[in-house]
Order: structure tokens, then C-alpha cells, then sequence
């Protein structure tokens, strides 16, 4: 459900199921980029088991199921919802689209692609820009903590240059087709991802214009460190945090009890889980076991005990001590579980852009608005969006009768406003529903 970045957590759950991988070549051959007939524009990327994901740029999605007739079956977001937006393709060759009776041609965009280093390892990027001979401002995207290819499955590398900005993607070391071992580090990751812009830079050659890092989730840390070591134009962190890893774990136990309709004193029993996890994380899967198991044996009949969730402890309850040990320490290798993010972003000079969502139960936002707004009082170059009723990855959502949230859709505004700061540094602070605190002097 989380498509632009999943959190350190999601990793363990993930690690249990096969990697995503790139659907068959015929589905394939359809991703790109397409103008329609009325000007719309409509992307067409991949998605896991064969299937495609449409996206507009004013946040709608829905997922593509191919059925009879060459016809492929829309779904709301990520809902089961049949919604209408069925589409039809044209053969491989024509790169044409039809989508409820409007037809359309993929975009052709200048694409580049490239072997690039960064220390001893190799990775898999690629540049795509906008057709013409101008200068464009190219924006480099910093993973989250998936495992998957961000060149299989990162839509923003076409939507940027569908509106006239250059996108950067590449494969995190360890993923995809890059090379190396997959790892947490973010100073490793900042290395990477400074290598990144260096190679979009040179990749663009007379067209680079601006450049800086967009960047989701776990990247959040990442891309402020990687600007703080070698300067950029702009950073933006979506759904990301102004906390240590260790401290977004206490908010998200915290933040799953209150919104579970619960009161301080089970926000307070409920730290006993964090106060476990983070014991089984610190002692690198050798510790807090039996902590945990004491936890749930005390709690376990609490009205609130349902509520429990956090980044990881959900998936550390519901996980074999046995496979947790044996599959945590890959998992989570280099993750730096004390980072204090804070006084980096108290030194960096770089214009950012925040994206926060204000449910976000994987990485709560409350604590990280409060840091970053007394960062703007104080003078830093920051402006933070906080978009309401929406969660991790900035989704909006609808709730199943279970209780689940099942995403729908982003905001209309969220994307044209990442695109507005990437072209001017800056943001006007007109993105409803978002409540904006711009930077001083903006």
C-alpha cells in the first residue's frame, strides 16, 4: 500500500515474501507516460504479479488488472472498489492508450542511461528529461528502505519530466541491478546518493539547471546528511523524520494507542512493547525476547493491547523469536539506531521542503512538525506541508469495515507543490488542504 517509502519496519515484514519483481514483458512494454487527446496526463508504471498502476498528476491512482478483450480493469487506489477508469492499449509498437473513451501517445522523453560508482560499488541510474535543448532543473530520488528496483517501480521518474523537470532514479546498492550489499547505513546511503548527483549532473551536461534530492521516507535521514556533506539546491523529505530511529518507535506505540481511542495511562503501559523492541534491536536480535513476551503476557487481555502497533513491534509480536534472529541482523545491518537527525538540520543551509502526513502511523509526524517549526522560527531555510487525514506516503484513505486503512488517492496538491519548490526553491503556501509554515523571507 506504501509506494514512494516504506520504513525500517516494513523491511522485517517484507523479508518473509518474495521480492517484487518487474511484471512480464508484454505488460511492460505499456509503462511510460502518456498525453491524452483532452491534455490530461496519465502514467502507466508496473506493478507486482503482472499488473500496471495508473497515475495522474493531481494524485488519483488505481490499479490495472488485464481481463478479456485486451481490456485492463481499473480498482480505486489501492482498494478492491471497481471504479470506471478502465484502459485499453494499443500493440507494443504504437505506444498509444485509451482511457475511458479518451485516446492518447506515451510521452517521448530523453532518457540516459548509466553504470556509476560510488566507492567500490557500481550502481544501476537513470536520467530522463523533458525533449528539447534548455536548461531544466533535475531532481535525483532517494530511496526509502524498500528492497525493490526504484527503475521498475518509481513512477516520479516520469511525472517530474512530464512537467518539465529532469528525474534521476537509481537501484540502491543491493537492489535492482545495482551492485553491492544491501544496507541501512545513512552514511553509506549519503555517499551513495551524492555520487548520484554528481552522475545526473554529468549526465545532463548543458542542461542541468537546479539540482537536489526528493526524497521518501527512511531517506528523510539520507538526503539532509548527503546535502550537509556536498551542497545541492533543494532537498524535500516526504513522510519523513526530524527523530532518531529509536524515538520514532516510541511515537508510533504511542501514537497507535491514542488513535485507538486510548488515554495516557495505556500510552504508558504500551511503552513496555517499545522499550522490548528497541531491546531486540540494540542488541542486534541477541536480547529483549523475553521482555517481549513479558509485555504481552501482562497486557495481552487490555482493551488496548489491539492498538499496538509501532514501526517494527507489530511485526516483532506477530514473528517467530527464531526467524526474527535469524533474519533481523541482514535486515536492519548498518542501521544507525541513536542518528539524531537534529543537528544537521540545524546546520544545513540547503532550502528544504517537508512533506509530512498528519496520521502517519509508520512514521508520526506530531514530534517532527513541532522540531522542524522551531527550526523555521529560528531562522532555517524550511517549509513543511502537513497534509491531513492522510498516512505514510502521503495517501489519503478510506477505513475497511476491519478497521484497516486502505489508501485511495494523494492529495491534488502535493505533487504540484514539490514540482513548484524544485523549479524556485520556494513554495507560496497555497496547497490546500495542507496547513504550510513557510520558511522566513519566503
Amino acid at each position: 500500500m506504501k509506494i514512494i517509502g516504506i520504513l525500517i519496519g516494513a523491511v522485517i515484514a517484507a523479508s518473509s515474501l518474495p521480492a517484487a519483481a518487474a511484471p512480464p514483458d508484454a505488460p511492460g512494454c505499456h509503462v511510460g507516460t502518456y498525453q491524452l487527446a483532452d491534455r490530461s496526463i496519465v502514467d502507466i508504471g508496473n506493478a507486482p504479479g503482472g499488473k500496471l498502476r495508473w497515475r495522474t498528476i493531481d494524485g488519483r491512482s488505481g490499479l490495472l488488472t488485464p481481463g478479456a478483450g485486451g481490456r485492463w480493469r481499473s480498482t480505486l487506489g489501492w482498494t478492491d472498489k471497481v471504479d470506471g477508469n478502465d484502459v485499453t492499449f494499443g500493440a507494443c509498437d504504437t505506444a498509444t492508450i485509451g482511457v475511458r473513451g479518451v485516446t492518447g501517445r506515451r510521452i517521448d522523453f530523453e532518457q540516459r542511461d548509466a553504470d556509476f560508482t560510488s566507492g567500490d560499488t557500481t550502481l544501476k541510474g537513470r536520467l530522463i528529461l523533458p525533449r528539447g535543448g534548455g536548461k531544466v532543473p533535475v531532481v535525483v530520488l532517494v530511496h526509502g528502505s524498500e528492497h525493490d528496483s526504484a527503475r521498475d517501480f518509481y513512477a516520479l521518474q516520469r511525472l517530474f519530466p512530464a512537467v518539465g523537470v529532469g528525474a534521476f532514479v537509481y537501484d540502491k546498492r543491493g537492489t535492482g541491478a545495482s551492485g553491492g550489499t544491501y544496507t541501512q547505513d545513512y552514511l553509506v546511503l549519503a555517499e551513495d546518493a551524492i555520487a548520484a548527483v554528481r552522475e545526473a549532473r554529468r549526465l545532463a551536461g548543458d542542461r542541468a539547471g537546479r539540482i537536489g534530492y526528493q526524497a521518501g521516507s527512511q531517506g528523510g535521514w539520507v538526503a539532509p546528511l548527503a546535502a550537509k556533506i556536498e551542497p545541492v539546491d533543494f532537498v524535500i523529505v516526504s513522510f519523513g523524520l526530524a527523530v532518531s530511529p529509536l524515538d520514532e518507535e516510541r511515537e508510533a506505540i504511542a501514537e497507535g494507542v491514542r488513535l485507538g481511542g486510548f488515554g495516557p495511562d495505556a500510552m504508558a503501559k504500551a511503552a513496555a512493547f517499545a522499550d522490548a523492541s528497541i531491546a531486540i534491536m540494540t542488541s542486534n536480535f541477541t536480547a529483549g525476547f523475553d521482555q517481549l513476551e513479558a509485555a504481552r503476557a501482562r497486557y495481552k487481555d487490555e482493551p488496548w493491547f489491539r492498538a499496538v502497533r509501532g514501526d517494527v513491534t507489530h511485526i516483532f509480536l506477530e514473528t517467530p523469536e527464531a526467524e526474527l534472529r535469524k533474519r533481523g541482523p541482514a535486515l536492519f545491518a548498518g542501521i544507525p539506531l541513536h542518528h539524531d537527525p537534529m543537528p544537521i538540520l540545524r546546520n544545513l543551509a540547503v532550502p528544504q521542503l517537508w512533506a509530512l502526513a498528519a496520521d502517519d502511523l509508520d512514521a508520526p509526524s506530531g514530534e517532527t512538525s513541532r522540531r522542524l517549526r522551531r527550526l523555521i522560527d529560528d531562522g532555517r531555510p524550511i517549509s513543511l506541508a502537513v497534509f491531513p487525514k492522510t498516512e505514510h506516503g502521503i495517501y489519503e484513505y478510506e477505513l475497511a469495515p476491519n478497521g484497516e486503512r486502505l489508501s485511495t488517492r494523494q492529495p491534488e496538491a502535493y505533487f504540484r507543490m514539490m514540482a513548484d519548490f524544485i523549479r524556485h526553491g520556494r513554495i507560496d503556501g497555497r496547497y490546500p488542504p495542507a496547513t504550510v509554515s513557510l520558511a522566513k523571507g519566503r
